[in-house]
């Protein structure tokens, strides 16, 4: 790690989504600050509300301290010898593939890179994969088979260029969010600018849309299909450049063909035929076109055709290698692009190398001086814990990643490390779902110690810089296994005592025997000083002798990697999902990110101001299904799958599809009890890139009835152990906790008594007949706790409540209004937080809208600060003005 003063700015990157945001940390006399790079070419100076808050994530609080071997503390010697004599023995008597490593897109490349050179370089067995493979392994198959090598083709600028902007199964604003305001301010500088959105649900990003095709879930192959099929009904294809640069248009034109008219299309895709007509007459006149997809067609059973059917547009326009056009898939985790540079997905070899190729395979066995290098893929994510489960992988080693919540079949998973003979977890947090599981944990280095290389969606190669010690014994992921490759024999080829030695050695093998063959190509810093790979700015590759500044798009010459030098069009049949909805399961599922959490919350759900937009888990449901079903806004439903089920609060939405639900994946048993969304998705994947169809499960909803509903506001952490649901969030001067039991205590004061523990001032208020309970707790006039306990979920709003916290000692008004948790006319009350950024709560908004007669977002923002952060809260801003 280097080592710098404390008050040096530091520049490094935020370490959420694959946008790649530069920020600025520097420190200051209590803790540190932090700004965004304005001058980082991924976001010149913008963040969303996650990355404006990571400053808050840096407390030691629930790190993962030192090693610990079968539940006691162990020293660093110790714990990596017991993991290499478990993985040494195993080996020895049942093959190299009885062992595994799981890893992620959190690790920096430098991580990524010394795992997968050990496993598959040294064990010899290709099981290594990534939690990325849940994410954006359909793009990297799909740019394969098209391009013959997983290249993005276009940059963050050709989005802003485009006059038409295309989004695919992504909710841009929540999942990407300075891409949105990045296409946002494009779009006011250039009002001609066109964009479309493709999601069978109206999401935020929908704000932005000239057209909003709600499509039936999975039905994406249809309409690109039928749109290949327009435009060469209409001769609006390119067929110079296809003649130059293209392969398989035939084949893929004769498929197309059996899409149909405009009519079959829209019965098809569920939409009205004047919507497919606006979108392909929009797509045919506009050249400049840059196409963006993600988890809604990544996350699927077909998920690649859909991509190459996408794909095939762009390729039979000749949109792709020219400024404003081309096919963009945007990923998900901080590094997932680094990961696919080193071959941290199961069926590659490093620097863009594969196992297919027996010549790749014999190149990267020769770079690391490896005779017993693995020969053929290992298992991908979903079919290495299958394995696991199944007892042929013996021990696995999971890296910075929680698959006892995001894998599907989720319980299948725990249910599977817990009979697992051995599971070494590395990680900075001590206590997830999968730490839970293991026989030895690994404290490693969090965001912030670590130092290395990160890679975003538009292939920028950026600096993630330490700018604090590290936790208590935590290491670098790299040193760890390291350390681990050196007690099995191998220490002359794990040398390293530094990260810029590991990028040397990548940059070295990207340009080995590479003579042009290979898109990823980074050899111009083979030779970087330690003093150079300090200062390295960020840069975007291919970066070689031909290319020694970098490459801001590719393809602009029509060359591409395949043997023929021409990129590939494949036929497409489309098919819809696996899984079929019935009777007895008619719902289809769908899950996804929400604003201000990320993954499995292990660094968000530590953020106060981010736990306020969304407190507790959701399904999202249409307002006719709600009816049908029974099902009240605000209260808890259970829902059911094949495999699994879990508890929710139902939100009734006009913008969820009729016959679709929704629920975000973030919750795990650490912040909610049964709301594990995973645990019903089905192990289904897609039959080349092997990632699970998490967009489409069937499901039956019905709504839960316990004996009664409640929530505690308590200034500190508390335990509730009889509970049928409980839904924690950290709220900064206070905890939240969302309740329902099927057991009533005897006596409500005992109950509330007992969980808080404290002797106070005690207000209750008690109606047995219609099952109400009410408590206030007060010590030296502070409020300390607040419980409130229903039949039913009707239960008051809690935000005013909360706002006494923030209080020394409450006044003669608030104590006399806290059983009624409302406050005295006149009194403020913010309402729900609306804007994470500023803690701007929808009251608020309301009541500025009413008192100055504002009729604009920018007026809003003017008065309350809403909506001037990050920019995600402006479509709920458009509609609380809506309303107003």
């Amino acid at each position: 790690m280097s080592a710098t003063t404390p008050s040096t700015p530091i520049h490094t990157i935020c370490p959420y989504c694959g946008v790649g945001c530069g920020v600025i940390m520097t420190r200051i006399t209590k803790g540190y600050q932090l700004k965004a790079d304005n001058q980082h070419p991924a976001n010149f100076g913008k963040l969303c509300s996650k990355g404006a808050a990571l400053a808050e994530t840096l407390d030691d609080g629930d790190r993962l301290l030192y090693p610990i071997t079968k539940g006691k503390r162990a020293t660093w010697d110790a714990a990596l010898s017991e993991v290499t004599h478990t993985f040494q023995r195993i080996i020895a008597e049942h093959g190299p593939d009885a062992v595994a490593f799981y890893v992620s897109g959190q690790l920096l490349t430098e991580d990524y890179y010394v795992a997968n050179k050990l496993m598959k370089g040294f064990i010899g067995s290709g099981n290594i994969d990534t939690n990325s493979r849940l994410c954006m392994s359909t793009a990297v198959a799909a740019h394969k088979r098209a391009f013959g090598a997983d290249a993005v083709p276009v940059s963050y600028e050709d989005m802003e260029a485009a006059d038409l902007v295309v989004l695919i199964g992504s909710n841009y604003a929540w999942a990407h969010p300075v891409l949105y305001q990045r296409l946002m301010a494009a779009r006011k500088m250039r009002p001609g600018m066109r964009v479309v959105v493709i999601d069978p649900r109206r999401t935020a990003t929908c704000d932005i849309a000239d057209l909003h095709l709600a499509i039936s879930p999975g039905s994406d192959g249809f309409l690109f299909n039928g749109l290949l099929n327009y435009l060469r009904r209409e001769d609006a294809l390119n067929l110079s450049y296809i003649e130059a640069h293209v392969e398989g248009f035939s084949a893929a034109l004769h498929t197309a063909r059996l899409a149909g008219s405009i009519p079959e299309v829209a019965l098809n895709c569920g939409v009205p035929e004047a919507q497919i007509s606006e979108f392909f007459h929009l797509f045919l006149r506009t050249e400049r076109t840059v196409s963006i997809f993600s988890q809604g067609i990544n996350q699927s059973s077909s998920g690649v055709d859909k991509a190459n059917a996408l794909i095939n547009l762009h390729l039979a326009t000749g949109r792709i290698g020219k400024p404003g056009m081309g096919p963009f898939s945007v990923t998900g985790q901080p590094n997932a692009m680094g990961g696919r540079e080193v071959g941290g997905l199961a069926n590659q070899l490093a620097a863009h190398m594969d196992f297919t190729d027996p010549g790749h395979i014999d190149t990267v066995s020769r770079f690391w001086n490896a005779p017993h290098i693995a020969q053929k893929p290992g298992l991908k994510a979903v079919e290495m814990f299958q394995a696991i489960a199944d007892g042929k992988i013996r021990a696995v080693w999971i890296m910075g990643t929680n698959p006892a919540v995001s894998l599907p079949d989720a319980d299948r998973v725990r249910q599977a490390l817990q009979a697992c003979e051995c599971v070494v977890v590395s990680d900075c947090v001590r206590h997830t779902d999968t730490t839970a599981c293991a026989d030895i944990l690994l404290p490693a280095m969090g965001w912030g110690e670590k130092d290395g290389t990160v890679t975003n969606s538009e292939r920028r190669i950026s600096r993630q810089r330490a700018f604090l010690p590290p936790a208590g014994e935590a290491q670098p992921d790299w040193w760890i296994i390291t350390q681990v490759a050196q007690r099995m024999g191998w220490a002359a080829e794990f040398s390293y005592t530094r990260a810029a030695q590991i990028f040397r050695e990548h940059a070295s093998l990207s340009g080995f025997e590479n003579l042009t063959q290979r898109a990823f190509d980074i050899s111009a810093f083979a030779d970087l000083s330690d003093n150079d790979y300090e200062t390295l700015q960020p840069v975007q590759w291919p970066v070689n002798a031909a290319h020694p500044q970098g490459s801001q798009r590719l393809f602009t010459d029509g060359k591409f990697f395949t043997p023929s030098g021409k990129a590939q069009m494949w036929p497409i049949t489309p098919r819809m999902p696996a899984q079929t909805t019935d009777a007895e399961f008619p719902f289809v599922l769908n899950t996804g990110r929400i604003r201000d959490q990320w993954h499995t919350m292990t660094r968000t759900g530590k953020v106060p101001r981010l736990n306020t937009h969304y407190p507790e888990p959701f399904i999202e449901i249409h307002v006719t299904d709600a009816l049908v079903h029974h099902l009240a806004n605000g209260s808890l439903a259970e829902l059911r799958s094949r495999h699994g089920k879990m508890l929710a609060r139902v939100q009734i939405n006009e913008d969820q599809r009729p016959g679709s639900l929704f629920v975000p994946m973030h919750w795990s048993d650490v912040f909610a009890q049964a709301a594990r969304v995973d645990a019903l998705v089905a192990p289904i994947t897609d039959p080349i890139s092997g990632q699970p169809e998490s967009k489409h499960t069937p499901v039956c909803i019905t709504p839960l009835h316990p004996t009664w509903q409640g929530f505690v506001l308590s200034r500190t952490a508390l335990h509730f152990d009889d509970t049928r649901y409980c839904a924690a969030a950290c709220c900064g001067t206070y905890w939240r906790y969302e309740l329902a039991g099927d057991h009533r205590p005897s006596v409500w004061s005992d109950w509330a008594h007992d969980i808080l523990g404290l002797s106070a001032d005690w207000s209750e208020y008690r109606d047995d007949a219609s099952g109400r309970y009410r408590a206030a707790c007060l010590v030296d006039g502070q409020l300390q706790a607040v419980f409130f306990v229903a039949a039913d979920h009707h239960l008051p709003a809690r935000e005013w409540l909360a706002s006494l916290f923030k209080s020394g000692q409450l006044t003669a008004s608030e104590r006399t209004h806290l059983l009624s948790a409302r406050p005295a006319r006149g009194s403020a009350d913010p309402g729900r937080i609306i804007c994470a950024c500023h803690g701007v709560g929808e009251k608020t908004i309301l009541n500025a809208i009413h008192q100055n007669k504002l009729t604009s977002i920018e007026a809003i923002g003017l008065r309350t600060q809403a909506g001037t952060g990050c920019g995600s809260c402006v479509a709920e801003l458009r509609r609380i003005l809506e309303r107003a």
